[in-house]
């Protein structure tokens, strides 16, 4: 999960050999700024796949956020 400053960090990447914006080169700007924290999940929901695993992943994020289970 990212913070507010997600998208000015996004501002600052380059496309890769790939021609794309690595989520890898994202993370290491935050970890650049100290600004990393890591949490162990067991559970996982490839968000990529399709737009109902995308809003299911959402909505367990949500449930989880709202029980305190995730800050």
């Amino acid at each position: 999960m990212y913070d507010q400053t997600v998208f000015e960090k996004i501002q600052n990447l380059s496309p890769s050999q790939r021609g794309e914006l690595e989520v890898t080169d994202l993370n290491n700007l935050y970890l650049k700024d100290h600004q990393v924290k890591c949490e162990l999940i067991d559970w996982w929901i490839d968000a990529g796949t399709s737009y109902d695993e995308l809003l299911r992943a959402n909505n367990l994020v949500a449930e989880k956020v709202k029980n305190g289970e995730l800050s």
